[in-house]
């Protein structure tokens, strides 16, 4: 098709559409919006003959991530989002309403806590936060305004793994939908939705990613509560670019491999440390799945360790605020993740300012124990 001008040209030089060409990867499919040959075409879209229109409400390279994560979690449906918190919400919008209950777990990630009891609130939608170790203090909370109990399956960050035949067991007993938070485990330790969880959520940004370089999130569940979480994500504007959709989902391809490396990994290190004098407390699930029991180590140094010391001396190993990627990393909950709980919050569950959280990487085993057993050796507090 010739023009007339340039400038007419150099806006319409692009690559035939109509040609087929056999990419190994998915293309990014770097556009805000699809177009129609005549307006049959674009009826057709409304009609649901034709599946894009628009990438807020959906685009193939999302698509694919939330098919694929849905397929791992064995599960109907699911949608991408543009981050962890967005899924979270999508997912409890498309459950509860003002003047609806949710029981949560008092152990969740900082920022779900902040969620919950700060902006929900301000929603009226009302929130009990319990012990859910202990199913007798949930049975209690339950009202017969609720809707929703949330939960992780395995805690942020004391690794607290959940019980999920009696979740869903209560779940059904009060006819209450379930939603939990499967990042720390991820689908290749655990598959809630096989439970009979109804909604799991993952901030993709971790492990589903893998490398520190997207920020994003999936929730699967059922067909019925995918399709109003979906509108929630469109109407909110919590949809994901399709660069960072493609991004997340070619680092999806390789959670096998790695999960498997910083599980074992992870496994040697929580043994270790918990020979170490100076190390207070190790916090590592035994009981997660026969794959491994997952890549978080939590620990509680003792008082004779100096922290900022501690944080001083770690090397190679890097300070940050997440978690997941394929290099070790460290965080300090009372900083960071839960930052923004009261002191009485975290002390009632057991964060102090001695407790730090390890994800590791897929460095040697041996090379990552070393390192720590030297920070822990060089933070010792000199005795008078």
């Amino acid at each position: 098709m010739s023009h007339s001008s340039f400038d007419t040209k150099v806006v319409h030089n692009k690559l035939d559409q109509k040609q087929v060409i056999n990419s190994k990867s998915t293309p990014i499919y770097q556009t805000s919006a699809f177009t129609f040959k005549d307006l049959d075409h674009l009826e057709s879209y409304y009609e649901g003959d034709s599946p894009y229109l628009y990438s807020r409400e959906r685009n193939p390279n999302t698509d694919e991530l939330s098919d694929a994560v849905a397929n791992l979690e064995e599960a109907e449906a699911g949608v991408a989002t543009s981050s962890g918190m967005s899924a979270i919400l999508a997912g409890i919008l498309a459950v509860v309403a003002p003047g609806d209950h949710i029981v949560a777990a008092e152990d969740v990630y900082g920022g779900t806590h902040k969620l919950l009891n700060t902006e929900l609130k301000g929603f009226g939608i009302e929130v009990s936060m319990v012990d859910f170790g202990d199913k007798q203090e949930v049975r209690g909370a339950i009202q017969e305004n609720t809707k929703l109990l949330y939960t992780e399956s395995v805690s942020n960050p004391f690794l607290r793994v959940e019980d999920l035949e009696e979740l869903v067991a209560l779940g059904k007993e009060y006819g209450v939908t379930t939603m939990v938070d499967n990042t720390f485990a991820t689908p290749y330790l655990l598959q809630p939705f096989t439970f009979g969880v109804d909604l799991v959520v993952h901030s993709a940004t971790k492990y589903i990613g893998g490398h520190s370089d997207v920020t994003s999130g999936v929730l699967v569940g059922t067909k019925e509560l995918i399709q109003r979480a979906t509108q929630k994500v469109v109407t909110l504007g919590a949809s994901l670019s399709p660069f960072e959709a493609w991004l997340t989902q070619r680092g999806a391809k390789t959670l096998a491999l790695r999960m498997k490396q910083q599980s074992s990994n992870a496994e040697k290190l929580a043994h270790a440390l918990k020979e170490n004098q100076s190390v207070e407390k190790v916090y590592y699930p035994e009981h997660v799945s026969d794959r491994g029991h997952g890549a978080i180590v939590t620990i509680e140094l003792d008082e004779n360790v100096d922290v900022e010391t501690f944080f001083q001396s770690l090397g190679w190993v890097k300070i940050a605020p997440t978690l997941a990627g394929v290099e070790t990393t460290v965080s300090y909950p009372v900083r960071t993740s839960h930052r923004s709980l009261t002191p009485k919050e975290r002390e009632k569950i057991g964060i102090n300012d001695q407790v730090i959280r390890l994800s590791i990487g897929i460095e040697s085993a041996e090379d990552i124990i070393q390192q720590f057993e030297k920070a822990i050796a060089h933070s010792i507090k000199e005795i008078f």
